[in-house]
């Protein structure tokens, strides 16, 4: 079976899905190496040994990927014993973490990842695919309240970035029906059983229970105890309580039509007088944020869960 990639914009859900992947007894999802976003192609030909070097120096200065403490030597050689491209000496580092930590399959969750789809596809012809899509305004919500920060501005770029993510996750399923899909995160939070057995489907692997307890899961130990289960459906709306009514503006200025194909309905928002100015202010540069769009903008949407069906 091939591996596992997870992507979408930030704060969508990727973490908890990378959880429940890892509480698999046969899966183990790395976090955040960014070996696509940041070394494929950057050193040339592999198979010159110099620029080999210099891009596995490059890959173990990144901390994620030094904290999977690949043997070099034998990821030297391996590589030389077979095709000597970018996707298999990054499938050698995370084959030896997989081996490591007990697990036959691995799985990466960064940044971006769906930006890389059709290099990732071409790469492991095998590989699937789960891209989180979540409402834009509750992650940008989240956003906040981990950095307690507000930019002049910033919304309307945060909903741009989340956009050109959800358009890229219409692409993507388009081109490969087969091994792509799409999981709210709204659903996964309200129907976890449900989704996690429709993403196992995907990925030809059987449900296991283990899935939604994520026991060895630190992060998830309050959750657990103070509820029953790490799964929670607490943080669905929360943007009503966070966002501004001039942050609530710009997201569903910038990202109206894909908020739309995807389920999140935008709301009336009543603006004060300055809110009003401010706004018409910043209408020209919204404008302009909606139109950077992948291919795909305009085109029906993909069915929003996992499964395809519900």
């Amino acid at each position: 079976m091939g591996p596992i990639f997870v992507g979408g914009a930030s704060r969508s859900g990727k973490t908890l899905m990378r959880w429940m992947l890892s509480s698999h007894p046969d899966i183990v999802v790395t976090r955040r190496t960014e070996m696509w976003s940041r070394f494929s192609g950057r050193f040339g030909d592999l198979d010159k040994p110099g620029n080999l070097e210099r891009c596995l120096g490059a890959m173990m200065a990144r901390s994620q990927i030094a904290a999977l403490e690949p043997d070099l030597e034998r990821v030297r050689r391996d590589f030389a014993e077979g095709e000597r491209t970018y996707g298999r000496l990054f499938a050698l580092v995370n084959e030896q973490y997989a081996e490591r930590c007990g697990k036959p399959r691995w799985g990466d969750q960064s940044p971006s990842n769906e930006r890389f789809a059709d290099a990732i596809m071409s790469a492991y012809t095998t590989a699937r695919f789960i891209h989180l899509i979540r409402d834009p305004r509750d992650c940008y919500a989240a956003i906040l309240l981990e950095k307690a920060k507000r930019r002049p501005g910033a919304a309307g770029a945060w909903a741009s970035s989340w956009t050109t993510s959800a358009a890229l996750a219409r692409d993507n399923v388009e081109r490969y029906p087969d091994a792509y899909r799409v999981v709210r995160y709204e659903t996964l939070v309200a129907e976890p059983e449900q989704t996690m057995r429709d993403v196992c489907d995907l990925l030809g692997e059987p449900f296991d229970p283990a899935m939604l307890r994520m026991e060895e899961v630190e992060r998830y130990r309050e959750l657990r105890e103070s509820t029953g289960s790490p799964i929670s459906t607490a943080f669905v709306g929360q943007y009503a309580r966070v966002l501004s009514p001039t942050d609530l503006v710009h997201i569903q200025a910038v990202a109206d039509e894909q908020m739309r194909s995807f389920g999140y309905a935008p709301e009336a928002v009543r603006l004060s007088a300055g809110e009003r100015i401010r706004l018409a202010a910043a209408w020209p540069a919204l404008r302009t944020r909606r139109r950077v769009q992948p291919s795909g903008h305009g085109r029906p949407a993909p069915a929003a869960d996992a499964g395809g069906g519900r």
